[in-house]
């Protein structure tokens, strides 16, 4: 049992806890349903280096592999046939938050290919042949926050179909996916489609900000850009919210929301600590807000059960966070340009590396 009652956090601050994870082993030894049942987990991501650390080297798949290669040629529809059985999974175990919550939390991620990271067309067609393949409702199909990829986003809410944008690590992607789910939203209305039914997230990425910013704000050296480490990532966390009430609880939404469309959640993703001076559950308490979804690894989940703080954190600061924000302008960072772009292509490399050992390891196998 958790020391922290982490259920709390969304009956008392409307914050939900997703696990950053799934594999057969999470599923099939029952773990997943205890950090649902015991640390407050209301859904669930997964990602192409997830899907690596899970697969290879793992029993739980070979027999499916054998099989799975017999009935296809090529190896990436044997990796989708095997991990949709993780998908059901975890999909079905989380049913009963799905079914309570209305929608809310409950869900499963599964990522696209990171081989259709650049082009639209593909993109939704993949989204809708996974969501297919799947079959439940309580799936979020993960798109990247490429330029095509939200181009394809826009075009999958017009048609109903629920999805998680991911790899954003600027407030300007921030604002470009809000605008586009909204168009999204209205497109999918004036079609006759229910904006009651469709849901969509947007995961922002925390310590790789950090990690990066502290480096440029090492490399600059004035005492003003090294007061300024470990900063960066909650700044930008909190210009995200700022944006999100602006759109969300605006005028502008409320015509939609009259028709039961929902606002788009931000994600707070990439949440486990990677400065081993920082704490290690940084971005988890200072990143409680209502209407928010922190998905975390297991180990930063512990953690922040063991010796988390639950307290409304995030909206007493969005005065400090702009100040923050500014600052960094200041001492020459560019958090919307060259910190934003660099990681948006380090996280697409890095997951398309993933993905390509994986299949090469089915292959293998």
């Amino acid at each position: 049992m958790s020391q922290n009652d982490l259920s709390v956090l969304h009956s008392s601050q409307g914050q939900s806890l997703w696990l950053d994870n799934l594999s057969r082993a999470l599923l099939n030894e029952g773990q997943l349903a205890e950090l649902v049942q015991h640390f407050g987990i209301r859904g669930l991501t997964s990602n192409p280096s997830i899907f690596k650390k899970a697969i290879v080297g793992s029993p739980y798949y070979t027999d499916d592999i054998a099989a799975l290669k017999k009935q296809y040629d090529d190896v990436e529809s044997v990796y989708e046939h095997l991990v949709v059985k993780d998908i059901q999974q975890a999909c079905d175990l989380l049913r009963p938050i799905f079914d309570e919550s209305h929608g809310e939390d409950g869900w499963a991620s599964w990522e696209e290919s990171p081989r259709i990271a650049h082009n639209a067309t593909s993109t939704v067609a993949s989204a809708e042949r996974l969501k297919k393949l799947a079959d439940r409702p309580n799936l979020l199909i993960k798109v990247p926050a490429t330029d095509e990829g939200i181009e394809a986003f826009e075009l999958l809410i017009a048609r109903g179909i629920s999805v998680n944008v991911t790899l954003m690590f600027s407030l300007d992607q921030v604002k470009r996916v809000f605008a586009a789910y909204v168009r999204g939203l209205k497109a999918l209305r004036a079609s006759g489609g229910a904006v009651s039914r469709v849901r969509a997230v947007a995961s922002l990425f925390m310590s790789r900000v950090d990690t990066l910013v502290d480096q440029q704000l090492n490399e600059i050296g004035t005492e003003a850009a090294l007061q300024l480490r470990g900063k960066a990532a909650l700044a930008l966390g909190g210009m995200a919210y700022q944006h999100y009430r602006d759109v969300f609880e605006g005028e502008a939404f409320a015509e939609l929301a009259k028709f039961g469309a929902r606002s788009q959640y931000l994600l707070w993703a990439s949440t486990g600590t990677k400065n081993p001076d920082y704490s290690d559950v940084l971005y988890v308490e200072n990143l409680i807000a209502p209407k928010t979804i922190n998905t975390l690894p297991e180990a930063t989940l512990k953690a922040f059960a063991d010796h988390g703080r639950i307290a409304s954190t995030l909206k007493p600061r969005l005065a400090e966070d702009k100040k923050i924000w500014d600052a960094l302008a200041d001492v020459g960072i560019d958090m919307d340009g060259a910190v934003g772009h660099q990681l948006l292509d380090e996280g697409l490399d890095q997951f398309a590396q993933a993905f390509e050992d994986l299949l090469a390891a089915i292959a293998q196998s």
